[in-house]
């Protein structure tokens, strides 16, 4: 008998309006509230680029706050990009509630990441869909302990809830508890967030 064809992942890309004095807040030290929004604004450009080259046969902006708020105003999105709202709660709670309505509405896996990274280009995109299919989950690791990239092909809240965000625990707690459920996964390349100043060493030349 012929393997079941799984129904192909949608891209989440996770993003917070880039309104200045609230996007990217460590780094007001030192760019100003205004350049962090504009820097904000220009990985979250680079993210979508990206997302709708990895050629995954959905994308949409699960956006915070919700579209057709003010904040959205004068930020231009990709035409047909459809945008949905992150609802309320902590960063975790938001994240699974985005899985859950994914998974249990349009009956697709889903590859949801933020807008902080920009190594996170078209190629490892569609690689970790691609390895979704083999895995019940996949993770892209970051420096600082992170991820900028999760996948799943189930709900699953016990990895959302009580993590320590923020921190340099996260990919760890979350690789951890994965393991204790009994999950397979692909583990991407490390890359690197741009959170601090520190970070902005890792910027690409075009930045």
């Amino acid at each position: 008998m012929p393997p079941v064809q799984q129904p192909p992942a949608r891209l989440v890309v996770f993003a917070k309006a880039p309104v200045p004095g609230s996007a990217k807040t460590r780094l007001i030290p030192a760019l100003g509230a205004a350049g962090a929004a504009a820097l904000a604004q220009r990985m979250l450009d680079r993210t979508l680029q990206q997302a709708l080259a990895a050629k995954v046969e959905s994308v949409e902006l699960c956006m915070g706050p919700a579209p057709g708020h003010a904040a959205w105003r004068h930020v231009t999105l990709p035409p047909g990009l459809p945008g949905t709202a992150q609802g309320e709660g902590d960063l975790g709670e938001r994240m699974a509630a985005a899985i859950d309505r994914v998974v249990r509405e349009r009956r697709q896996p889903v590859v949801l990441m933020g807008t902080d990274c920009p190594g996170l280009n078209a190629e490892l995109i569609s690689e970790a869909a691609r390895q979704l299919q083999a895995h019940d989950a996949v993770i892209v690791p970051v420096a600082d302990g992170g991820y900028s990239l999760i996948g799943l092909k189930l709900p699953c809240p016990e990895l959302f809830t009580a993590m320590p965000w923020s921190t340099s625990a996260v990919a760890g707690e979350t690789l951890r508890r994965l393991a204790a459920l009994g999950l397979t996964f692909w583990l991407g390349p490390m890359l690197h967030d741009i959170d601090e100043p520190a970070d902005l060493f890792h910027l690409p030349p075009d930045f």
